[in-house]
């Protein structure tokens, strides 16, 4: 099999039969070592794990995120029948679970169904009494797909303040902050609506550093600041005035004083770093960068280009950067982005490849989990008579990959601890190149 390759001159040439088999397997060996890094977060396995060493027993159990369906159903295995369960889950997640109430909702920006989810979650914990128990098991994807606003505040107002903080390049941290001054959920609120039942919640962490009060916004922590720190978090990031008025108003307001937040048992059953880990006994040998790949996507994509240049070998990342957007931005997410930036920045001798993809296998509003580039992506798009740059400015990374072939489809996978990145380098010379 051939594949269309820029030659030297600038035409048309054909990359060998035997690059271009080095080329699929430097491509395969990447994918495995990333897949090896989902299987660790596999949210069933540890809720299992969890209930094993302890048990549980209690009236409700109610799951909220991405990993919800697995996690139901390993809890459903151990406590076996419950008075309720009930599931809240993207639509790429949702399915048939025997003995649970399965809801959906959309994820990033929140819709009616999560909206009518929260409403159910709320009901189901105001049934909870003094001497019940309730098993939270919250994955992350929990915030948007729960939106439960605050009164006053509407689903679309709501929305709207997510769609302004995601296209400012918020952090996760500034991103729960607001919301959780939006929500009667969120920021503890999950607690304050089943006391005085008592909640044991299993998470498995989309955040980077394990924060409880940001993972799914804080469902069973306490929250992360104040309503005027909210405020102040939107008009550093420059959105303040772009808010709905609603929003404003009760930012803006005093917030009543409440008592100590009831107590909760939060256990953490996966994460990003456990997923690194398990990359790296995939890649023996391979070097692990410690510091997580957060922050703009332009100054990861120079962290990947900086750790690359160390020369030959497999690096390892983990993560979860943020894109600015333009003002009218095409399809992409932060995986793809950050992929194609590197495409465009590296310039390493010899084959190599990068992937950087989404543990629950959406990056963004798109059906791909992210994108894995290597050195012939440039020379793929300049056959096409195009550039990395233009789709990077139109933050349309999702075309521009589509485009070279470098899409990293993997499907829904169940479970999300954020990003997970590999790159692999050869030498010159070696593999057929």
């Amino acid at each position: 099999m051939l594949a269309p390759m820029l030659g030297e001159g600038g035409g048309m040439a054909e990359e060998s039969e035997r690059a271009f088999k080095a080329r699929a397997e430097l491509r395969a060996e990447a994918e495995l070592i990333f897949r090896a890094g989902v299987s660790a977060a596999d949210p069933g396995t540890g809720v299992d794990r969890a209930l094993e060493a302890d048990g549980w027993s209690g009236r409700f159990v109610i799951a909220v995120g991405k990993a919800a369906p697995s996690m139901m159903r390993a809890a459903l295995k151990r406590v076996g029948p419950v008075e309720a369960a009930l599931v809240v889950t993207n639509p790429e997640n949702a399915g048939d679970l025997p003995g649970a109430t399965v809801m959906e909702a959309a994820h990033p920006v929140p819709d009616a169904g999560g909206l009518a989810a929260g409403e159910a979650v709320l009901e189901l914990l105001a049934k909870a009494g003094e001497g019940d128990k309730v098993l939270a098991l919250v994955s992350g994807g929990g915030s948007a797909l729960l939106p439960a606003p605050v009164e006053g505040v509407s689903l679309a107002d709501k929305a709207a303040v997510n769609e302004a903080l995601l296209a400012s390049g918020a952090d996760i941290h500034q991103m729960n902050l607001v919301r959780q001054q939006l929500s009667r959920l969120k920021g503890g609120g999950f607690l304050w609506a089943a006391a005085p039942a008592h909640v044991r919640a299993l998470v498995l962490s989309d955040v980077l550093g394990d924060d409880l009060s940001t993972i799914a916004s804080g469902l069973t922590a306490p929250p992360i600041g104040s309503c005027e720190e909210a405020a102040e978090t939107c008009r550093n990031l420059g959105i303040w005035e772009r808010l709905p008025e609603s929003a404003r108003r009760h930012l803006a307001g005093q917030a009543d004083e409440q008592p100590a937040l009831p107590p909760a048992r939060n256990e953490i059953i996966g994460s990003n770093g456990v997923s690194v880990m398990a990359m790296e006994r995939a890649a023996p040998g391979a070097r692990v960068v410690l510091e997580p790949l957060e922050g703009d996507v332009e100054e990861a994509a120079r962290a990947v280009i900086a750790a690359g240049d160390m020369g030959p070998g497999i690096t390892l990342f983990g993560g979860e950067t943020t894109v600015r957007l333009c003002d009218e931005p095409g399809t992409g997410g932060r995986n793809q982005q950050l992929a194609l930036k590197v495409a465009e920045l590296a310039d390493w001798p010899g084959q190599w490849v990068f992937l950087s993809g989404g543990t629950d296998g959406r990056d963004g509003p798109t059906d791909a989990a992210g994108g894995m580039v290597d050195h012939g992506t440039r020379a793929r798009l300049a056959s096409a008579g195009k550039s990395a740059a233009d789709y990077l400015a139109r933050n349309d990374a999702y075309h521009g990959l589509k485009l070279s072939g470098d899409l990293l489809i993997t499907g829904a996978t169940g479970t999300n601890v954020a990003d997970l990145q590999v790159l692999i380098r050869r030498e010159p010379g070696r593999s057929g190149f």
